[in-house]
């Protein structure tokens, strides 16, 4: 047995880490024989899950939907299969599956011509040195280029955490990687019918205790001057926990998971101190894809704002700064969980809309007293048009003024009221969001 966190663990060993210890219950051994083809369900934390790997997953994915269990898939060279059309039937089975049960993709060794599969995972997990996963490797590449790249630098953990956006985590090591998909399974409902797993010994008691004096201070009284808004972010938490997805990959918005009284919610902030915390063509697809799946799993969405505007350039525009600020709008517009939003400091323009503003049919708008809405100036009135706080509730922009070390109390009572929103879309095959 491959001693886990060395080169390289296989497939059998990771789903054996993964879940509860004497917990798997392997199904079709016989076919696709190979040591670590594995296929079976089992238990993490005590909640049924689905496992797989190699050409077995679509048949796991199969499983998955009769049964309402997420799946996790490992991916890589160990495990067997590569047959031309493998990667097919995968996508077939999990797009069907999108949106219904979760799906995590724990990449380990070259996943190699299976890339595209893993990426319809709603989270995908590396390890840093021993996750690849590629369309075209190395070889081809050379061929074609005459680059001399070897597997890492074209395809490894850090560039698909930082550059493709494919990873949703790199880990430090394999058994770091599953303990994180371990976590992340905490945060998840087994399928869009139910709902996050909450703790109920977690209910505060006495909401008016539930103070965070550092908030008063954390936004400084210069404008341009930058803080940390994850220190806002953890001291909106139970027990200041966040977990933390694409943290390498643009990082002036930050997304992640948090428990409010123990119910899982999901976080969508700004970050000061990258950026200014503009927005650009990734943090507007990496907020969008956060939303879409958060709303897909009934996990209500916090979103904290201190938004100086698109970030400005020629880049930008070309890439299509419009139609991804369109990606972010539109999975604000779409969602039908509970939306929370704080503006700790500024808001400008178009940004402002896209983040989770009122005009998106946010549920619950607050405003620090350091908020600014700012509307630009145009060539007829070339001065801006800035609201603050008070001018901004008068305007119906936000529901309320908030002292900032009160922040958690009105999260937890809208959280409460919020609790049994329904809200159902038109019907209609599906929309069309500006891919």
């Amino acid at each position: 047995m491959t001693e886990v966190g060395t080169d390289l663990s296989s497939a059998r060993e990771l789903v054996e880490l993964l879940l509860d210890e004497g917990s798997l219950t392997e199904s079709d051994a016989v076919a696709h024989r190979h040591p670590d083809n594995v296929v079976g369900y089992g238990t993490v934390d005590g909640r049924p899950v689905c496992v797989a790997s190699g050409p077995k997953i679509p048949k796991a994915l199969e499983f998955a939907l009769k049964t309402g269990c997420p799946l996790i898939s490992v991916v890589g060279s160990d495990t067997g299969g590569g047959a031309v059309g493998l990667p097919g039937e995968i996508f077939r089975r999990a797009v069907l599956a999108s949106g219904v049960v979760p799906q995590i993709a724990l990449i380990v060794g070259h996943a190699g011509h299976a890339a595209p599969s893993p990426a319809v995972s709603d989270f995908v997990v590396t390890s840093d040195q021993a996750s690849y996963m590629f369309a075209t490797g190395p070889v081809e590449v050379e061929d074609v280029t005459e680059e001399l790249l070897g597997p890492e630098e074209l395809a490894g953990a850090r560039a698909l955490s930082t550059e493709s956006a494919i990873a949703h985590h790199m880990a430090d090591d394999e058994k770091a990687a599953v303990e994180y998909v371990r976590t992340l399974l905490s945060y998840l409902p087994s399928n869009n019918l139910e709902e996050p797993p909450a703790d109920p010994w977690s209910l505060t008691e006495d909401v008016e205790a539930e103070l965070r004096p550092l908030l008063d201070s954390v936004v400084p009284p210069t404008l341009h001057q930058p803080y940390d808004m994850l220190q806002v972010v953890e001291n909106a938490l139970d027990d200041d926990e966040f977990l933390e997805t694409q943290a390498l990959f643009a990082p002036a918005v930050i997304t992640g998971f948090g428990r409010v009284e123990g119910h899982p919610v999901g976080i969508v902030a700004n970050q000061p101190l990258r950026h200014g915390g503009c927005l650009d063509t990734d943090t507007c697809d990496k907020a969008a894809r956060f939303i879409r799946t958060c709303d897909a799993f009934n996990v209500p969405v916090l979103t904290f704002v201190d938004v100086p505007g698109f970030r400005p350039g020629t880049d930008q525009e070309r890439s299509g700064t419009v139609r991804h600020g369109a990606k972010l709008a539109y999975a604000y517009a779409e969602a039908t969980v509970p939306l929370l939003t704080v503006i700790t400091r500024e808001a400008r323009g178009g940004a402002y809309d896209v983040m989770g503003s009122k005009h998106l049919g946010a549920d619950l708008n607050l405003a620090w007293p350091t908020a600014r809405i700012t509307v630009p100036g145009t060539r007829l009135a070339p001065q801006d048009t800035r609201l603050d706080s008070d001018s901004a509730l008068e305007s119906g922009y936000v529901d309320a003024v908030i002292t900032p070390s009160l922040t958690r109390q009105h999260l937890i009572r809208g959280l409460r009221a919020l609790r049994t929103k329904r809200e159902t879309q038109p019907g209609k095959k599906h929309g069309n969001i500006p891919l």
